[in-house]
């Protein structure tokens, strides 16, 4: 490693630990610091697609993810309140058939050990913990990540990772341009053997309806199922995943939905509650041998399905983009951004389209509402918004 930059990274969640384990993977010297003191269990599900999952495989953890996920067989969209059902598109082994790998669901903390423990096995000190990075700065030669209450750390070049309240961003380019967007968000995870019949299928399902919509699907190999809900709400503006609420705010909050939706609600573990904040795409995010990585420079709603995926990609090209410039970091970082940054905001426009397109007044009436989702999701549309994404590769796009 003496021969290639040492590499720091502000934060250790899904992506830094990702550019981590692929920096790793390519040579480098890599520490990780972060703010918590211990990397307990936290966050609930998300939904990784073939774009994912391949950058998982490429750095050779596919033996271990298939021992935490659950591979739902397809993708069901329903109506809020009668729950009408049309099929959105097939997984399972379509998705390894059409794409090379397959469509996963994760229970975030799974996910997290098993990327934790890559990144020990390449590096057993890589991380460091109860380290608070508060800001940052450079010479042209080096960078100093500042640490409250601890030493500095020193490096040829820093990655913040240190997600949407990134203080790593804030130094570069001050405080970031956030807006309410008028919706808040409810999760929650239940044991599979508490929820109703209609609600055990194998499938993910997105439930729509007119100011909201519900995305369920199970983690921990069927396990847990986990939910959630999103509403069109102005009375709740905290930008936090940890934020408890109750059960019976929650199911006044889906008064009028589906018996099954509200019967699942009944049986969470504990919901939580956290506000939706817009952001426009960054124009740039990179300062010399500074740069940013996942929700420190590209946030979005959760429409998608792909914010935790964009910053797995980016950590995989991230890597690339270093390994293939060598000590030229400024270079390689810039070459990163250039790369990411038109896809990551064309993902940032498809969930904001995404919120508007789920909770479409003409839900509400059924006499429309079965024309409107034959409409929007149609074959092609459905392609249309999702195939750039899932066909995009990470572990071989030109660097």
């Amino acid at each position: 490693m003496a021969d290639k930059p040492h590499i720091l990274i502000a934060g250790a969640g899904i992506g830094g630990l990702t550019a981590a384990l692929a920096l790793l993977k390519s040579g480098f010297d890599v520490d990780v610091y972060e703010q918590a003191a211990e990397l307990a269990e936290i966050g609930a599900g998300f939904q990784m697609s073939a774009n994912g999952t391949r950058v998982l495989y490429e750095l050779g953890l596919g033996e271990a993810i298939e021992a935490i996920a659950w591979q739902p067989s397809g993708k069901e969209i329903r109506i809020w309140n009668t729950g009408q059902t049309w099929k959105l598109f097939d997984l399972g082994a379509e998705s390894v058939a059409r794409y090379g790998f397959p469509y996963m669901m994760f229970h975030r903390g799974d996910l997290h050990r098993v990327l934790v423990e890559a990144v020990r096995a390449a590096k057993p000190d890589a991380l460091h913990l109860g380290a608070n990075c508060v800001g940052c700065d450079q010479d042209g030669k080096h960078v100093r990540l500042r640490i409250e209450g601890g030493e500095d750390a020193i490096g040829d070049a820093l990655i913040g990772a240190d997600g949407v309240h990134s203080a790593i961003r804030q130094t570069l380019f001050g405080p970031d341009d956030r807006s309410f967007s008028g919706l808040i968000a409810w999760r929650g995870l239940v044991n599979a053997a508490d929820l109703p019949d209609e609600m055990a299928r194998p499938v993910g399902v997105n439930w729509v309806g007119p100011g909201g919509h519900v995305v369920h699907y199970f983690v921990r190999h069927g396990a847990l199922l986990n939910f959630v809900g999103i509403l069109e709400k102005d009375d709740w503006q905290v930008e936090s995943w940890t934020a408890q609420g109750t059960v019976e705010e929650c199911l006044a909050d889906f008064a009028g939905w589906h018996e099954a939706i509200r019967a699942t609600i009944r049986n969470f573990q504990t919901p939580y509650k956290w506000a939706l904040m817009r952001r426009e795409p960054m124009d740039r995010w990179t300062e010399g041998r500074i740069s940013l990585l996942g929700d420190a420079c590209h946030p979005m709603v959760p429409m998608l399905a792909q914010g935790a995926v964009m910053a797995i990609e980016d950590g995989m090209v991230l890597a690339r983009c270093l390994k293939a410039f060598g000590s030229d970091v400024e270079r390689a970082l810039s070459r990163y951004e250039d790369l990411r940054r038109d896809r990551t905001a064309r993902a940032i426009r498809g969930s904001n389209e995404n919120a508007d397109r789920f909770h479409n007044s003409q839900l509400g009436d059924p006499a429309v509402a079965q024309k409107y989702v034959d409409t929007e999701w149609q074959p092609d549309r459905v392609r249309e918004r999702y195939d750039w994404i899932f066909t995009y590769d990470a572990t071989s796009v030109e660097v």
